[in-house]
């Protein structure tokens, strides 16, 4: 199985206006292979938010490597970083993130038109993946028209319109209630079972279940990688 992620020694401090930088990551390693479902979990700063931002190409790390594909993205400029995110990764957020004056079908088109694509092609992409998270019906709807759980649908279906590698949901059923944290997650092993890599970063034990493998941080170092069905008592 071919490796999406690879993380060697990645290291993540912040200088402080006095005294020694501020070690957020500790020598981080693992590798995710293509095709798995991964939730990352920790308790609050234990680097799990850093260690996802540095996965999404949105911070670089003081010091080890990160690979994408095979290629070393933790050594890019910002440009390079930006053409990764776009063609390479899908975001799904706690906050959703939808232009609420734009329908839709425009807003899972964003990606398209930073990839280039012309209109036509744009709606015709984004439509398809509105049908395929259940949202065909919907698309000239705007974004205070449906409910929550319909809002992260188009998030999901914006993320996947690129066919990124790697799908990365930071806390995604964070701002849900139960019954739509399950319909969500339910979408997400779906993609998953259809080849998708997804990477899930949450505090909620019974959201990471839903996934096969976790990697649980505490203060930034990772103190388990495996089974989520054998995590249990191991805190």
């Amino acid at each position: 199985m071919a490796k999406v992620i690879e993380v060697e020694h990645l290291y993540k401090s912040y200088p402080m206006v006095v005294g020694e930088p501020y070690s957020v990551l500790k020598d981080i390693n693992f590798s995710i292979n293509e095709g798995e479902f991964v939730a990352i979990m920790g308790p609050s700063g234990s680097g799990k938010s850093t260690l996802m931002n540095t996965l999404g190409c949105l911070d670089t790390p003081t010091s080890g490597v990160y690979k994408i594909g095979g290629e070393v993205v933790s050594g890019m400029n910002d440009d390079e970083l930006a053409n990764i995110r776009s063609s390479k990764i899908g975001f799904v957020f706690q906050g959703f993130n939808l232009l609420m004056k734009r329908s839709l079908l425009d807003n899972v088109s964003i990606p398209l038109i930073y990839a280039g694509y012309g209109l036509e092609a744009q709606h015709e992409r984004a439509k398809v993946m509105l049908e395929h998270v259940g949202l065909g019906n919907f698309i000239e709807r705007f974004p205070n028209q449906i409910s929550g759980g319909m809002q992260q649908r188009v998030a999901i279906a914006r993320a996947l319109v690129n066919h990124p590698k790697i799908i990365l949901a930071d806390e995604p059923t964070g701002n849900l209630d139960t019954k739509t944290s399950i319909e969500i997650m339910k979408l997400f092993q779906e993609l998953n079972a259809e080849g998708k890599t997804i990477v899930l970063v949450t505090h909620e034990p019974d959201i990471a279940e839903y996934a096969k493998r976790l990697i649980y941080i505490i203060d930034g170092v990772v103190h388990y990688d495996g089974p989520v069905s054998e995590f249990k008592g191991k805190k």
